[in-house]
């Protein structure tokens, strides 16, 4: 009988459990109602902890980058305005003309020899008045003031004989004013002969040939070509009567003889040359056309 009794009074059917193993679950079971869970219910945020939801970053797509050369860009300068010098024609022609007087002709020379002469020597230079004749009131013409200031012009052309001189010199800036004069003067000159006195076109030695050749009473040129003949003896101030400065007349540029700074060097240097002295002695008259 004991034998009996060791032994289980029941045997376990195949495909059945006993109470206990009815009891606990199955891990696998577990498993799948976990699963079940998380994907029916969403996970709510933890309001406590005030965190956002993770969001899931875009990647920024790359860009091309193109190298560009930076334009260049035109400097525009602004130019200061200089205030402009007022010219000697601009002056010139801001005042009204006025007629030269001798007083004007003696304040040249008094400028030009005043730094390089001595107080005697100025005074030799000094030009007397009763060696000036009267000056034109710029209502005159060429002709005209020649006839009132060498009333006995016929006269004189008649007695003069000698060559190589003139009895009157006509001073003037250019070649042009010579013509210009020399055709002005036909009224005045009678049957006396002119010569031409300038550079232009006109050989020294043709100047020359006529002087000595021939009994000339007018000359018209410019101070340089005259006083070059001068110094070659081919012209004589022996005869000389009348010297006319063409002062009044103005150029393009409104300029003087007086204004030229070669005219007025080469004026004032054929004045040097012996015809101040003759002025001082009475023998020449001096005019301011």
């Amino acid at each position: 009988m004991g034998d009996a009794l060791d032994e289980p009074w029941w045997e376990p059917q195949p495909g059945t459990h006993s109470s206990s193993d009815s009891n606990s679950p199955d891990p696998s079971d577990d498993e799948e109602m976990e699963k079940s869970t998380n994907t029916s219910k969403p996970v709510q945020p933890d309001s406590d902890s005030g965190s956002k939801p993770a969001t899931a970053k875009k990647r920024k797509q790359p860009v091309e980058c193109f190298l560009t050369h930076p334009e260049e860009k035109e400097e525009h300068t602004v130019k200061v305005k200089r205030r402009r010098k007022k010219k000697m024609s601009d002056i010139l022609a801001e005042s009204s003309p006025k007629p030269g007087v001798p007083e004007d002709l003696q304040k040249l020379l008094n400028q030009h020899f005043g730094t390089k002469r001595s107080v005697i020597e100025l005074e030799e230079l000094k030009l007397p008045d009763s060696c000036f004749l009267p000056s034109n009131d710029l209502t005159h013409s060429f002709s005209s003031y020649l006839k009132e200031i060498c009333p006995k012009w016929a006269k004189l052309r008649k007695n003069h004989k000698e060559k190589s001189s003139v009895l009157m010199l006509i001073i003037c800036s250019s070649a042009l004013r010579c013509l210009e004069l020399i055709k002005s003067v036909t009224a005045f000159k009678g049957d006396c002969k002119v010569i031409k006195l300038f550079a232009k076109h006109i050989k020294i030695k043709e100047q020359l040939n006529m002087l000595e050749n021939g009994v000339i009473h007018l000359g018209v040129g410019t101070p340089g070509r005259i006083k070059a003949l001068v110094k070659q003896d081919g012209l004589s101030l022996n005869s000389l009567k009348y010297l006319i400065l063409d002062w009044n007349w103005r150029d393009q540029k409104l300029r003087r003889m007086i204004d030229i700074p070669e005219i007025r060097r080469e004026t004032i240097d054929l004045l040097e040359t012996g015809i101040i002295k003759l002025c001082r002695e009475d023998s020449v008259k001096l005019g301011l056309f």
